[in-house]
């Protein structure tokens, strides 16, 4: 498989640098997650304030637009997580009292091993996945709990997707959200393509939340590649993430219905208007100038097989 899809290890690597990210906005106070020192016991690296405020952009964004498919499917759907790495979004949901049918993680082996292992440790993400009437069954990779499964798996092997599907009692007539934060992107083409074209055709009524860069081809987006090479990180379908149209051709492409593609700066327009006045009085900038840049070349592409969620936005 090496010859064909590359190293795996700068991928890999990527779920580190995002928690720790994650670690270290949380720790300024950007959003409350007090289940990620759990599965990042490391603590935080300091990070500059831009890239506090994006993380901040990104996991608060995606958990909004999570929250309001499971409210308006009043909790009768699922939600797969492509990908998924420490994050810790379904125990924040369920604190929120917004919990699916549902709830699937997938990652490569060596991080679902490592989350599995940080899960038996940890007392308050144990209890949150537990039920009197379902014991949890776990191996080294993998974790079944009632609602929330997390699994290895290779997302560029279909047969793989298939039968990790089937182990978790997939339901593919339930409305289903997939989330991918920067996944595809590390996929070549052909291989996210069949993965987006099977989901179409499995699931009855599927939803998806796509996290990823986008304006590549400027002066910005250049250094922003070389930058991820330099770590071993080479992005296999970066041609989808040319334009906010290539983001949105990707899924239409694919046989889904509709798509909308919109960079972190429109979103940041969106987000609710208290909040980020109060997470930008937590740290100061020198100048707009950067975060602009980053956020013109980062989006969130939600698309739909079912015309019912086009109105799930921010």
């Amino acid at each position: 498989m090496a010859a064909e899809y590359g190293s795996d290890d700068g991928v890999i690597a990527t779920n580190d640098d995002a928690t720790s990210c994650k670690a270290c906005a949380v720790s300024l106070g950007y959003w409350k997650d007090p289940y990620l020192p759990y599965v990042y016991p490391s603590g935080p690296d300091r990070r500059p304030p831009e890239i506090n405020r994006g993380f901040y952009a990104r996991t608060h964004s995606i958990f909004l637009l999570v929250q309001k498919f499971i409210q308006v499917t009043k909790g009768e759907c699922q939600v797969i997580n492509l990908g998924a790495g420490f994050d810790t979004l379904f125990w924040r949901l369920k604190s929120a009292g917004d919990t699916p049918a549902r709830f699937v993680e997938l990652d490569f082996s060596e991080v679902t091993a490592k989350k599995t292992h940080y899960i038996q440790r940890a007392k308050p993400l144990l209890q949150a996945i537990c039920h009197d009437d379902y014991d949890i069954k776990l191996n080294r990779n993998n974790l079944h709990a009632f609602k929330y499964k997390l699994l290895s798996a290779d997302l560029r092997v279909l047969s793989e997707m298939e039968a990790k599907m089937e182990e978790s009692d997939i339901n593919y007539s339930l409305p289903t959200a997939f989330i991918a934060e920067c996944v595809l992107v590390y996929m070549c083409p052909t291989k996210s393509s069949q993965l987006l074209n099977w989901i179409a055709k499995k699931f009855k009524s599927a939803f998806f939340i796509n996290y990823e860069m986008v304006n590549l081809g400027d002066r910005f987006g250049e250094v922003m590649l070389s930058n991820l090479r330099s770590r071993h990180c080479d992005l296999q379908g970066a041609a989808a993430c040319a334009t906010l149209q290539s983001q949105e051709d990707r899924f239409v492409q694919e046989g889904w219905a509709g798509a909308e593609a919109t960079d972190m700066m429109g979103l940041w327009e969106r987000l609710p208007r208290a909040d980020v006045a109060r997470v930008m009085r937590l740290e100061m900038l020198d100048e707009n100038e950067l975060l602009t840049q980053l956020f013109s070349h980062y989006c969130i592409t939600t698309a739909w097989t079912d015309t019912r969620w086009t109105d799930i936005t921010l």
